[in-house]
């Protein structure tokens, strides 16, 4: 876990206002997001996520929320859909990484992201497009195997990378990079929801996320960004 990024508590839901082109929060530790996929997200003043997001515009001209404490990635290895081993530090050779926790049943949230994320990247010219990869780490993985992973990724974008490990080890990297995700939830028709962070991390060639973005975020303020951060890494 990075230094200075503390645990949220479990079971905790919290969403955060983003304006545009002004200042991102009006307190300097913000609000982060948060959602379990059924659509209810609530508030929550005290930021148990722990990022603290820059105040001002950012100088550097991203629209995302930045984050004055970047997050590292954590050196630990998961399972892609082939089966392969994958670390999150030495397997992610291209200047730009996009991190986003899900899974493959959520009804609302997730699908919504993905199509966002493959949408913005369309709107890149192809050797920027290139110098990015897009990581989805399940937070189910008693349902997301491999073959589910990679049928649900490539109805958004066959580059998308799917990860997958044991609920522990996907936990602790999640906590590592501030994305709370809660245990499952039963639902009257028998299944269950998994309640997960909705942003996406962005990080560049230091292996640290200085940007993230909210679910709600404009398609075009994603492009906008996903460009500026392979400009700034290479």
């Amino acid at each position: 876990m990075s230094a200075g990024n503390p645990a949220p508590p479990p079971g905790v839901r919290h969403a955060v206002s983003r304006t545009r082109n002004a200042a991102i929060l009006l307190a300097a530790v913000a609000l982060l997001a948060l959602a379990g996929c059924s659509g209810k997200d609530k508030e929550q003043a005290d930021n148990p996520g722990g990022a603290i997001i820059r105040t001002t515009q950012d100088p550097n001209g991203l629209r995302g929320a930045t984050l004055d404490r970047p997050y590292a990635m954590p050196a630990v290895s998961l399972t892609d859909t082939n089966g392969n081993e994958f670390n999150l530090v030495t397997s992610t050779k291209k200047p730009v990484t996009l991190v986003f926790f899900g899974y493959t049943n959520c009804p609302d949230v997730c699908p919504t992201v993905m199509a966002d994320v493959a949408s913005a990247l369309t709107k890149l010219d192809q050797p920027t497009r290139d110098q990015i990869q897009m990581l989805f780490i399940t937070t189910d993985p008693a349902r997301d195997t491999g073959p589910v992973i990679r049928k649900y990724l490539d109805r958004f974008d066959p580059s998308f990378v799917g990860l997958t490990g044991s609920l522990p080890q996907i936990k602790n990297v999640a906590q590592a990079v501030g994305v709370p995700v809660e245990g499952m939830k039963k639902l009257p028709s028998g299944g269950y929801e998994v309640g997960h962070g909705a942003q996406v991390l962005g990080f560049g060639k230091s292996d640290k996320a200085n940007v993230l973005w909210l679910s709600n975020a404009a398609i075009g303020d994603l492009a906008h960004d996903f460009g500026k951060l392979v400009e700034d890494n290479q």
